[in-house]
C-alpha cells in the first residue's frame, strides 16, 4: 500500500461507506475553517486550511514531497511522519473526517516503517488521553503553515510523545501476568524462546524498551550456554532462536 492520492481517496470512502453521507472519498468543494471556543464561549477561526480549489494540487504536492523525502538516504523516517500529517491537516482535504483521516495515514506510514504497536494500543486513544496538548503542538506548528515560515517541532515533539506512551502501555500489558509483575529477565526469555524465527539482541531491545542492552545481552548469553537458544549467523549480525525451532537453521 503505497501513499497516494488513489489510497486516501479510497481510505476516505471506506471511513463513509456505512453511512449516509456523499462526501466519501471525494475532496471538499467548499471552503472550511478550524474553529476554536475560548473559556467565555466566543468562536474564532483557529486555522485556515487549503481552499477548496486549490486542494488536489496541494494534496499531489503532499505525496510528492513525502515520496522524495522517503526516499532521502539519512533521512529518520520516524521525524518524517509528523511532518506529512501536520500537512494533512493543514490541507484538510475533506469536507469531513480529517481528524480521523490523519490517524489512520499515521498508523500507516507507522506499520510501513515497522512500529505496529497501533495493532495492539490505539494511538487514538493515547492523543484522546492528553488531546489538549495535541491541538496545542498542531496550533504552534501551523503558524506560518501558508507562508512556509512554520516550524513542525511542536507537533513532531507530541507525536514522539504520544508514540512512545503507546509502546509503555503495551509494555506494561506485557510485563504483568495474572496481576504480577514478571522480572526483566524472564520477559526477555520469554520474547526469544516465542519468536518462530530467529531474533537478534536489537529486536529484542525494540519489543521491550524498558529492559537495558546489558541485560538482554547477559540473559541471551546465558540461555546460549544452557543450551535453550540457538547462535545463528555471524557474531556481528548474530540473532537467536529457540532450539525447538532451531532444527535446519546455520
Amino acid at each position: 500500500m503505497s501513499l497516494d492520492e488513489d489510497l486516501i481517496l479510497h481510505m476516505h470512502e471506506v471511513l463513509y461507506r456505512y453511512t449516509d453521507d456523499t462526501v466519501g472519498g471525494k475532496y471538499k468543494t467548499e471552503n472550511n475553517l478550524i474553529m476554536a471556543r475560548d473559556m467565555q464561549g466566543r468562536v474564532s477561526v483557529r486555522f485556515r486550511p487549503v481552499s477548496a480549489a486549490e486542494t488536489a494540487e496541494a494534496m499531489e504536492q503532499l505525496v510528492l514531497a513525502y515520496t522524495a523525502a522517503r526516499d532521502e538516504s539519512g533521512l529518520n523516517q520516524l521525524l518524517l511522519i509528523p511532518c506529512v500529517i501536520l500537512d494533512f491537516l493543514c490541507i484538510h482535504p475533506f469536507a469531513d473526517g480529517n481528524g480521523r483521516m490523519s490517524r489512520l495515514l499515521t498508523l500507516l506510514l507507522l506499520y510501513k516503517n515497522g512500529y505496529d504497536v497501533g495493532k495492539y494500543v490505539s494511538f487514538e486513544q493515547q492523543i484522546q488521553n492528553d488531546k489538549g496538548s495535541y491541538y496545542d503542538a498542531l496550533y504552534e506548528s501551523s503558524k506560518g503553515w501558508h507562508e512556509s515560515e512554520n516550524t513542525y517541532f511542536s507537533f513532531m515533539e507530541n507525536f514522539l510523545v504520544t508514540l512512545y506512551r503507546c509502546y509503555k502501555e503495551l509494555d506494561s500489558r506485557f510485563s504483568s501476568e495474572n496481576g504480577k509483575v514478571i522480572p526483566k529477565h524472564e520477559r526477555v526469555e520469554q520474547t526469544v524462546l516465542n519468536s518462530i524465527l530467529p531474533i537478534s539482541k536489537y529486536d529484542v531491545c525494540a519489543a521491550l524498551p524498558d529492559v537495558s542492552p546489558s541485560t538482554v545481552e547477559a540473559v541471551i548469553g546465558k540461555m546460549v550456554k544452557e543450551g535453550r537458544v540457538k547462535k545463528v549467523g555471524s557474531t556481528r549480525n548474530a540473532k537467536y532462536l529457540n532450539v525447538r525451532f532451531a532444527k535446519g537453521s546455520k
